[in-house]
């Protein structure tokens, strides 16, 4: 493969050579030229209508002028020579480009009565100040932690300047309403998206537009029915071996590490789903705390599974790093796409399951199992191999991740709100009993344990940030003021993970977890005439796809962990050291309750695990 940077350089150069190579050619020439305009009556054969016109410039004096600007004048003092010529053309074309942009970009701006977004000011030049502190803040332990600074100093709505590339991010739910919906033509995910994240997620429904974005979800969407979503087999015999193995591990004496097992569960479930064939990571067994990584046998470390989730969790970092380079990623990874060994090992697990569909396929063997699994089902659609691929790793990405964070900051609260859990779990208890097996009609009889669910989305949303690129200029109304203008080609992030905790969306207990809120008073309030200010699946014609799977899988298991476990716990001391909240947490609102960082790859999670503690309930039936 091409590295990255010259597969980048290879892109820009050319054009870049191209007008210096001009430039040169023509102040080479430029002396002779200007030379043989002063003799033009030596010039032969030259039509008399030029030859009568080159002879009034020649008369007029203008030639003999440039000449001496040329030879002895100012511009041989500032350009020396025709190289000079040639280097100094790119900075006078970046300068000339800049000047009719921001011409052009004000007259549009006084045609349609607009201001500008308020920019976030930045000391270094083409905001490489900012780059870094989106650098500091993915390493923070807190999801967008620069975001909320800016917030609060300039409004919900900025601008940033990232390599000379601006990019709007926004908390404000009417425009994230305009961006997935009401002007959801003028959006896409856009091309410098879809270049970043090819390596991963190739031409899957996450990283493709317009067209092949709907034949992609067209694929899809009809293998999310209620009658699939609803056929729990596969979520209680993965449910029943994660908690089976959490239950024995506590009896052993040391903490769980819950992220891991909900992780392991979501990856076995979404991988039988998927392709008929589960990836078995439960069966490599649950890590110890680090006191007691001593006691994790090489086969846990060794297990094949570990490597695909490995690669699953670090190609997601690299892609999601790569978004603060903008289209210049390339340069940061100059020589080695540094997300393609990771999807190799990705690959390398989809690969055997999908030649062996497409032979059965062919053979006309497919059994009414594999028929009934998504790799099945896309198979009746096309024999592309790299469409299949592509759709289930973008498919598996959405399955999996997002439903164990759900599951892992469920029990995070769970943990810190004793009193919550004891009621949740006296639902469960009421409703279904403590071992018989949930079915979706019991779901619809839970409202506390939904209303539980959407508290923990609301707080602790699966995907805290997600952006979309502008096609044409437009503009967002302001609720005081004129409008705000929004460019062309502009990237438009939006911080769902903020603007879930906005107290004037939300009321003044918004940093409160309080699962009430989806049930009294404050949803007709606060959420009902406002539907946009609640976002964990995204909204609009790009809404997940997945949702309704994603809280029937979440539900199935709290409701299988709350029959099994009467009371949870946090166990710091099994906490990893470095993966604890700094002192400084404790001064801030927003970050004085929690008791772990975060992390952020596609998704959020918890850094180090979450490591808990469970009570095991008295069986009485």
């Amino acid at each position: 493969m091409v590295p990255p940077g010259i597969l980048y350089l290879a892109r820009a150069l050319p054009v870049a050579f191209l007008r210096s190579a001009v430039t040169y050619v023509v102040f080479a020439r430029l002396p002779q030229l200007l030379t043989q305009l002063q003799n033009i009556d030596t010039v032969d054969k030259l039509p008399e209508r030029i030859l009568v016109s080159l002879t009034r410039l020649q008369s007029s004096g203008i030639v003999e002028r440039l000449l001496g600007y040329v030879q002895t004048g100012p511009i041989a003092r500032w350009l020396p020579g025709p190289i000079g010529a040639a280097l100094l053309v790119q900075p006078i074309f970046f300068a000339l480009r800049s000047i009719y942009l921001r011409v052009s970009t004000w007259q549009d701006k006084r045609r349609l009565g607009a201001v500008d977004i308020p920019l976030v000011p930045d000391r270094w030049p083409g905001g490489l100040g900012n780059v870094s502190k989106l650098g500091k803040m993915l390493d923070s332990g807190y999801p967008a932690d620069s975001f909320q600074s800016w917030f609060n100093e300039y409004g919900n709505t900025i601008m940033l300047n990232l390599l000379f590339e601006n990019r709007i991010v926004t908390v404000e739910p009417d425009y994230i309403k305009a961006v997935l919906a009401t002007e959801f033509d003028n959006y896409w995910k856009g091309p410098v998206d879809h270049d970043r994240g090819i390596s991963l997620l190739g031409t899957g429904v996450f990283n493709t537009d317009d067209e092949m974005w709907k034949f992609h979800r067209s694929m899809t969407r009809p293998f999310f029915s209620r009658e699939r979503i609803s056929d729990f087999d596969i979520f209680d015999k993965h449910a029943n071996d994660a908690i089976d193995q959490a239950a024995t591990r506590l009896g052993q004496g040391y903490a769980v590490d819950i992220q891991d097992v909900a992780s392991r569960f979501t990856l076995d479930s979404a991988t039988e789903f998927l392709f008929g064939k589960s990836v078995d990571s439960l069966s490599a067994g649950l890590a110890y705390p680090e006191s007691a990584s001593g006691l994790t046998p090489s086969s846990f470390r060794n297990h094949p599974s570990n490597a695909f989730v490995h690669a699953f969790i670090e190609g997601q970092r690299v892609h999601v790093d790569r978004s603060r380079f903008g289209s210049k990623w390339r340069l940061n990874e100059f020589w080695k796409d540094l997300v393609t060994p990771h999807r190799e090992v990705i690959d390398q697990f989809i690969e055997p399951i999908l030649n062996d569909a497409l032979a059965k396929k062919a053979e006309g063997q497919e059994s009414k199992q594999e028929a009934d699994t998504l790799l099945g089902h896309l198979l009746l659609g096309t024999d592309d191999k790299r469409i299949i691929r592509d759709e289930i790793l973008n498919i598996l990405v959405a399955g999996r991740d997002t439903t164990s964070a759900t599951i892992s900051f469920a029990v995070y609260m769970l943990a810190q709100h004793p009193e919550m859990a004891k009621r949740l779990r006296s639902e469960v208890l009421e409703k279904i009993g403590s071992s018989r097996r949930p079915t979706h009609e019991d779901m619809k009889t839970m409202p506390y344990l939904r209303a539980f669910i959407n508290e923990t989305l609301r707080l602790y949303p699966a995907v805290p940030v997600d952006a979309r690129t502008s096609k044409k200029a437009t503009t967002w109304a302001t609720h005081t003021g004129p409008l705000f203008y929004v460019p062309a080609n502009t990237k438009i992030i939006y911080a769902v993970f903020y603007m879930h905790r906005r107290t004037d969306l939300w009321g003044p207990d918004a940093l409160e977890f309080d699962p009430d809120r989806f049930m009294d008073e404050r949803l007709r309030k606060y959420l009902t005439p406002n539907p946009y200010i609640f976002l964990p699946f995204n909204a609009g014609p790009r809404i997940c796809l997945g949702q309704q799977f994603a809280y029937q899988e979440t539900s199935f298991f709290l409701v299988r962990l709350l029959q099994r476990f009467a009371s949870f716990s946090l166990a710091p001391d099994a906490q990893p050291e470095h993966t604890k909240p700094p002192a400084s947490w404790k001064s801030s609102p927003m970050k004085a309750k929690e008791q772990i960082t975060f992390g952020a790859s596609l998704t959020m999670y918890a850094r180090g695990g979450l490591w808990v503690r469970m009570t095991e309930a008295i069986r009485r039936e």
